[in-house]
């Protein structure tokens, strides 16, 4: 890239850990304008570095970290980094995001990207500073948790060390462990087994070299343009209660998913409320690395700790696995951050495990529905892959394989990754792009719950009428994972392609416009889908479980053996099939969802 070309290094760094070697490689201009940065510049970096199919945990398996032009500069929320690999939950594409220091330190360290190879011989960290890389031995390390190690680290070689490491989880390769950074993680879909498989206990940076910025005095107005948006009422409710202020509210309209998705809602979901928790002095803010938002609530434990305390955690730890005691949830929760267990998949997956096990199909003393002390046993044992839990690592889909019976019909998951807190028979356009999406049941990647919560629609009836709209949610999603900016601030913003414009104008000093913006939203998705076709992606992907159809019993509905208080009605799978033909149409894929990369991707990717 020329010299001449603001906010990016215009470099990738590639390190290849079965021999220490490093190689710095320029990245071309075209790309960088094309795919922004994150998980744009990300997935055209992991498509160049992999072969066109290979295992999640090979050697030869790339993990990327990719920074964002955003990064580093005044701009409030863009402290992000990407993290992408191949699944090996999913078989799919993971592009994670992690919201920490580590992304402005990583990118001070002088690049915009770096890929990572091969394996080492014993467990290691890699240090990487404007002075060089260096792939120390560290075995000692091994056992700790990623707090631990990330301590250890810094008492040994400094505290200016930002360190994402894996903890017991990622040591064993459960395919849903996280990789984590000063209690942030890149959570699903199991980038810290990739860490595993490579015997890459840390990686550290540190580095405070950012590339000029063209235009500062544009920056600063729009810094402070920004800063008040974020203060605005488009982020209100994350400012007051956090995401945990979502469950009554999703309880009441019958989006919480409960007993293994069985049910949309119950009366003791009271218990797991944001609201009485700050009524009883329980509750303290945190905030990001640059962002004044604070959405981070910490539930205060009884020995004076706390514990990150969000919707997600609280709903696949608490209502899905019918626990409503907000003690044992967040005990719960912390143990997954100790451990480096995804807690979506991790409850997820002990909800499908406790429904075999009750229809007779399952034989795993221990698991019961409502029961605090089987789950706070369970997690060390999944961690560990210790009896049963052995089982539960495997993830619901590879359960549901091994269990047979017809248990596939009601694992919650897409594609391998567990389902997210909405209930898609009561959120159907959400429901849709879960089905669809490229890195499988990811509500972050779609943002089709905004048109279902809108009022707008019918959310529970799917028509083709509103596809248009959850494909322009799901450029924007790319767009804003590209640039990076919190999704929180989504709403805040006037225009996302006229205000990310002028940022990267501001930035880059490159001409962006409004319509480029927008169409690198559309190019990207494409990459997503092109790394999964590779891999082996098909059809019959692109759906959700039976249990969320009308046919099969509607979501645990009326005439789901078990369902009770809060049953849904399902999906109508005809007017899934049209929805997702619709889809396709407006993706410019072919009838069976297939995308034809045109020449110019393929030579982009030769070298």
């Amino acid at each position: 890239m020329d010299s001449g070309i603001y906010g990016v290094h215009g470099k990738i760094l590639r390190v290849n850990l079965s021999t220490g070697d490093s190689q710095t490689a320029p990245i071309p201009q075209a790309i960088a304008r094309r795919y922004i940065g994150g998980i744009g510049l990300g997935v055209w970096l992991l498509l160049r570095e992999a072969p066109e199919r290979y295992e999640a945990l090979a050697p030869e398996a790339p993990l990327v970290f990719a920074f964002a032009p955003l990064a580093g500069t005044s701009l409030n929320t863009s402290a992000k980094a990407a993290v992408l690999s191949k699944s090996p939950l999913t078989g799919r594409l993971n592009d994670a995001m992690i919201s920490s220091g580590f992304a402005l330190s990583g990118k001070g360290a002088g690049h915009d990207a770096i890929a990572l190879s091969g394996a080492c011989r014993e467990w290691s960290t890699l240090f990487i500073d404007p002075e060089g890389v260096e792939l120390r031995e560290t075995p000692e390390l091994a056992g700790l948790s990623a707090p631990e190690t990330e301590a250890s680290i810094k008492e040994r070689w400094g505290d200016d060390w930002d360190v994402v490491s894996i903890g017991i989880a990622g040591e064993n390769q459960v395919p849903f462990a996280t990789l984590t950074h000063d209690g942030r993680h890149a959570g699903r879909a199991g980038t810290g087994a990739v860490m595993g498989a490579k015997r890459l206990k840390a990686l550290a940076v540190r580095g405070r070299e950012m590339p000029p910025v063209a235009d500062p005095e544009a920056l600063k107005v729009l810094r402070d343009q920004l800063k008040t948006a974020s203060l605005g009422p488009g982020t209100e409710k994350y400012r007051t209660t956090g995401t945990l202020g979502n469950l009554l509210v999703f309880n009441s309209m019958g989006i919480l998913p409960t007993d293994n998705f069985r049910a949309g809602s119950d009366g003791r979901a009271e218990g797991l409320s944001a609201e009485g928790l700050f009524e009883a002095g329980r509750v303290t803010r945190a905030t990001c690395a640059d962002c004044m938002i604070g959405c981070e609530k910490r539930f205060v434990n009884s020995d004076g700790s706390t514990t990150r305390m969000e919707y997600e955690n609280v709903f696949a730890l608490g209502s899905l696995l019918n626990i409503w005691d907000m003690e044992i949830v967040m005990a719960a929760s912390a143990l997954c951050d100790k451990f480096g267990l995804d807690t979506i998949s991790t409850g997820g997956t002990l909800a499908f495990a406790i429904e075999c096990v009750e229809r007779g199909l399952l034989e795993a003393p221990g698991l019961r529905s409502g029961d605090g002390a089987m789950l706070l046993e369970a997690i060390p044992k999944i961690a560990r892959r210790e009896g049963y839990g052995e089982l539960i690592a495997l993830g619901s889909r590879a359960l549901a394989e091994r269990v047979g019976q017809g248990s596939m019909d009601f694992a919650p998951h897409v594609k391998g990754l567990e389902i997210p807190g909405y209930h898609p028979a009561a959120l159907q356009t959400l429901g849709l792009g879960l089905a669809v999406g490229t890195r499988g049941a990811d509500h972050n990647k779609s943002g089709a719950y905004d048109l279902d919560l809108s009022g707008e629609v019918d959310r529970f009836q799917l028509d083709e009428t509103r596809i248009a709209a959850m494909v322009g949610l799901e450029d924007q999603a790319a767009v804003i994972d590209s640039l990076i900016l919190c999704k929180f601030v989504r709403r805040a913003l006037g225009d996302l392609y006229e205000d990310g414009a002028e940022m990267l104008r501001a930035l880059t000093g490159i001409p962006y416009s409004p319509a480029e913006l927008q169409e690198a939203g559309r190019e990207i998705h494409h990459l997503k889908k092109w790394f999964n076709q590779r891999q082996g992606w098909l059809e019959t992907e692109d759906t959700l479980p039976a249990r969320f159809f009308a046919a099969a019993g509607a979501n645990g509905g009326a005439t789901d053996e078990g369902a009770g208080e809060g049953a849904i009605e399902g999906i109508d799978p005809t007017a899934f099939a049209k929805a997702r033909g619709r889809y396709y149409h407006l993706r410019g894929w072919s009838p069976e969802g297939r995308f034809e990369p045109g020449p110019e991707l393929a030579e982009s990717l030769v070298g």
